[in-house]
């Protein structure tokens, strides 16, 4: 799996530790499951986090299956919030 991190994405995870913890959640929307991930800098009581390689950054990810790329971005200009992108999309294909 190949991590690709903006800039600021990497300088906002630095900032907040070092680490990035990327995770699956689903979630109902309009009447069906769709699954989306989440990313934070604090990790939660997971347990099946695991390392990936990444250029700057510590990321860990707990993942039913890993994506060819995993994006990693910041949005947000007042309260700016770290986001993980599987192959682009915000949800899980």
């Amino acid at each position: 799996m190949e991590v690709v991190a903006s800039p600021a994405a990497v300088e906002f995870v630095r900032e907040h530790g070092g680490e990035l913890f990327v995770w699956s959640r689903a979630r109902r929307c309009c009447g069906g499951a769709i699954t989306v991930l989440e990313a934070a800098t604090e990790r939660d009581d997971r347990p099946g986090f695991r390392p990936v390689p990444a250029d700057g950054i510590e990321v860990y990810v707990d993942l039913p299956r890993l994506p060819a790329q995993l994006e990693i971005d910041v949005r947000g200009r007042f309260h700016p919030k770290v986001s993980a992108y599987w192959e682009g999309c915000a949800w899980v294909i």
